[in-house]
C-alpha cells in the first residue's frame, strides 16, 4: 500500500543519514518465485476440497478459506510485479489514474489476505474448540449451512474493510485499527487456549476418550498459528514503527529489513499447504490421488 506499506521510501533523510543499517534488497524473481509456488499449491488445496465429497465438511471449508486468503497474498505480489514492469517498459503511465486505480486494487488484495487469514485462524480455532468440548453436539452446531453463512459474512466484511483501509490509509486511526486486529486474533484464540486447558483439566477422563483426529486438529491449528505470527508480525511491527516513530535511527534500521519481512509474508502462503498435508492424511491422499492421476492421464494420452 502507498500510505501504509510503502516503506523505506517513507523514512526521512534525517533517519537515513543516522541509522548506520543499510536497506536490504531482495531480487524480485526470489519474490515472483514464491508468489507463484504460494497461489499453485493453495489452489491445489483448493481442487482438492472441491473434487473430494469426503473433505467437503466444515474443518475443510475453513481450511479453503484460509488457503484462499494465503493465494490473495500472493497474488498480490505478482500482480505488483505485472504493474512494475508494464511502468519500466513504458507500456504505463508513471503515476496516471490508471496505476493509482490498479495499485488500491492490488493493495486490496493484501489488507485483505491479512484480515482473511486472522479470521479464518480464529473461526478455525473456535471449530476447534466446539470439536473437542462439544464433540456429541458438533454436527448439530457446525453445519454446513452455518459455515457457508460465516464465511460469507468474515468474507463480506474483509472485502469492505479491506476497500476502507486502502481509501483511509494515511490516517493514524486507520493505521492502529489495522495493526489492533492482529494482537486482537492472538488474544481470542489465547482465550480459547486457556479455556480449553482449564476444561481439559476438570475433564481429564472425558478429554482422554476423544478421537485423535480431535486433538490432532487442535496441534495442526497450533502449528498454523505460530507460522503465521512468524511470518507476519515483523510486517505489522513495521507498520507501526513506521507510523509513531519514522525519524528515529534504531526505527530506521528495522525498517531497512522490509523486503525481508516481505518475503516472510510470501513464505506463509507456501507452508500452509505443506503443514495441511503433513497434519491430514485425507488431504494427503487427495493430493498424491490428484498428481498421480494426472501424471497416469499423460502416459495413456496417444
Amino acid at each position: 500500500m502507498k500510505h501504509i506499506i510503502n516503506s523505506y521510501e517513507n523514512i526521512n533523510d534525517t533517519a537515513r543519514n543516522n541509522s548506520d543499517c543499510p536497506r536490504v534488497v531482495l531480487p524480485e524473481e526470489i519474490f515472483f518465485t514464491i508468489s507463484i509456488a504460494g497461489v499453485l499449491e493453495n489452489l491445489i488445496v483448493l481442487l482438492a476440497v472441491f473434487k473430494n465429497k469426503n473433505l467437503q465438511a466444515p474443518m475443510y471449508f475453513f481450511i479453503c478459506s484460509l488457503a484462499i486468503s494465503d493465494m490473495l497474498g500472493s497474488l498480490y505480489k505478482i500482480l505488483e510485479n505485472i504493474l512494475i514492469i508494464l511502468r519500466n517498459t513504458g507500456y504505463l503511465k508513471p503515476r496516471g489514474s490508471f496505476e493509482t486505480t490498479a495499485d488500491d486494487i492490488i493493495d486490496s488484495l493484501f489488507v485483505l489476505s491479512l484480515l482473511g487469514s486472522i479470521f479464518s485462524l480464529s473461526v478455525i480455532a473456535a471449530d476447534r474448540y466446539i470439536t473437542i468440548f462439544h464433540a456429541l453436539r458438533y454436527h448439530s452446531i457446525v453445519t454446513v449451512r452455518r459455515t457457508v453463512v460465516v464465511l460469507a459474512v468474515i468474507w463480506t466484511f474483509c472485502t469492505a474493510s479491506g476497500i476502507a483501509i486502502v481509501i483511509f490509509s494515511h490516517h493514524v486511526p486507520t493505521v492502529i485499527t489495522f495493526t489492533s486486529l492482529f494482537p486482537l486474533m492472538l488474544v481470542f484464540i489465547l482465550c480459547l487456549y486457556v479455556h480449553m486447558f482449564l476444561l481439559a483439566r476438570s475433564h481429564t477422563r472425558k478429554i482422554s476418550t476423544l478421537p485423535r483426529t480431535n486433538m490432532k486438529g487442535a496441534i495442526t491449528l497450533t502449528i498454523l498459528l505460530g507460522v503465521f505470527i512468524f511470518c507476519w508480525a515483523p510486517f505489522v511491527l513495521h507498520v507501526l514503527l513506521m507510523t509513531f516513530c519514522p525519524s528515529n535511527p534504531y526505527c530506521a534500521c528495522y525498517m531497512s529489513l522490509f523486503q525481508v519481512n516481505g518475503m516472510l509474508i510470501m513464505c506463509n502462503a507456501v507452508i500452509d499447504p505443506f503443514i495441511y498435508a503433513f497434519r491430514s492424511p485425507e488431504l494427503r491422499d487427495a493430493f498424491t490421488k490428484m498428481v498421480f492421476c494426472s501424471s497416469t492421464a499423460r502416459t495413456t494420452d496417444p
